[in-house]
């Protein structure tokens, strides 16, 4: 039997990345000391690796394909081909941030102003290119972590770390400077890999449902009845992916109405539904969205 050797990230990742899958229809059972999780298709091979490091082992072929995160992709110089952006994190649903942060009463203001300064950081490669891309001459420093610590002890001018909201930097004192990339979570394919058409196929239908299952997150479908004089004033308020289904009550002048709609907007919804007319309002969750 064919098998795909999929690469799991280990460590913040992890946990969001089983999540999705089980989302998306697998089920991906991990134990503390496997590196070799099981998962419900015989088709899939699956094995534990840092994030940091993925895109080296789909890069050479130890992995056929592999999740990590797009920073570490350009971290690494890897190449690989990306075959979907999948926005999620062990927090939330949007893009990380590597940001240039310094002391909040640094003098520093701007890129330029850090020539002949000292950068610590855990994306030492890319900081590096960025740096001699702009024309300034930096230090640039591993951080084996803790890394806000390290710019306001004074053990370096400034730091390249990443944030989702900015609020942690703020709280420690730290003002950022400039915006330095945005990363987010990539599904990644091995060239040879991508060139099988078995393998393809198989990768293919793994970032479909992913896609689907992530999709299906900010969504809710909402079910209900409504009396057929008062189905249009019901309908102007409905957003659809495409338009709502609507369908005949047996033997009744009744219609029963289904929608798919954001689930941010539910709770101003639905009262203006009731207002309309309408009755018996169920929303549920939904698993993927295609």
């Amino acid at each position: 039997m064919k098998q795909l050797v999929l690469g799991i990230p280990k460590g913040s990742l992890q946990d969001a990345t089983i999540d999705l899958f089980r989302k998306s229809g697998w089920r991906i059972s991990l134990s503390s000391r496997n590196y070799f999780p099981e998962i419900n298709d015989p088709e899939i091979k699956c094995s534990i690796c840092r994030a940091q490091e993925m895109s080296r082992y789909v890069e050479n072929g130890t992995f056929d394909a592999g999740l990590t995160g797009k920073d570490w992709i350009m971290e690494n110089d890897s190449d690989v081909v990306v075959v979907a952006d999948l926005i999620y994190s062990k927090v939330s649903q949007r893009p990380a941030r590597w940001v240039l942060a310094v002391p909040y009463d640094s003098a520093i203001r701007d890129v330029k102003d850090l020539h002949g300064k000292k950068i610590a950081t855990e994306l030492v490669n890319f900081t590096r290119r960025y740096f001699a891309d702009a024309g300034v001459d930096v230090k640039v420093e591993f951080s084996w972590g803790a890394t806000e610590a390290k710019v306001i002890s004074g053990l370096c001018d400034a730091i390249v770390e990443v944030t989702e909201t900015g609020t942690t930097m703020r709280a420690n004192g730290l003002r950022i400077v400039k915006e330095l990339m945005q990363s987010n979570t990539q599904l990644i394919a091995h060239r040879a890999s991508w060139e099988d058409p078995w393998k393809k196929e198989k990768i293919e239908q793994i970032a479909l449902l992913l896609q689907a299952a992530l999709r299906a997150e900010d969504l809710v479908g909402l079910k209900m009845n409504v009396p057929e004089s008062k189905i249009n004033d019901v309908i102007q308020l409905l957003p659809s992916l495409t338009s709502p289904t609507t369908a005949h009550l047996y033997q009744t002048d009744w219609l029963s109405v289904e929608v798919v709609v954001s689930k941010h907007v539910v709770r101003e919804l639905v009262p203006q539904l009731l207002k309309r007319g309408a009755e018996g309002i169920i929303e549920y969750s939904l698993n993927k969205v295609i």
